[in-house]
């Protein structure tokens, strides 16, 4: 993810064949990952590796960095607000783009003069 805001540090080491999320506590926990065909065994919880206790804000999405410290970055906006900042955009710049690419448009190649259809025979008449 891109650079976010340091929330809490914890220093997690991460080993293969474990995935690192923050659980609802806000605690960095890890599971076993289940790879091609496997099925989770009954006794596969869950394990706690730090307690940070990050309270989240669902304006950001919460991660963990490369250092293994919780960060942040902020959630895009979607819906009307995101709509509305590309029908200005849009407004401006087309116009003056269009007319620099049919003035810079090479003109199109002919086509092969195509070989007439062949005539199907005429049917024979019965006596």
């Amino acid at each position: 993810m891109a650079n976010g805001e340091k929330v809490a540090k914890a220093g997690v080491t991460r080993e293969s064949g474990w995935l690192y999320y923050i659980n609802k506590g806000g605690d960095i926990a890890r599971s076993k990952m289940v790879r091609g065909g496997e099925k989770k065994k009954p006794g596969d919880k869950a394990e706690v590796v730090a307690k940070t206790n990050v309270t989240r804000d669902n304006n950001f999405i919460y991660f963990i960095d490369k250092a293994g410290d919780v960060a942040r970055v902020p959630r895009s906006k979607g819906g009307t607000a995101r709509s509305k900042k590309k029908t200005k955009k849009a407004t401006k710049k087309p116009a003056k783009k269009a007319a620099k690419k049919a003035a810079a448009k090479k003109p199109a190649k002919k086509a092969a003069a195509k070989k007439p259809a062949k005539k199907a025979p005429a049917k024979k008449k019965k006596k």
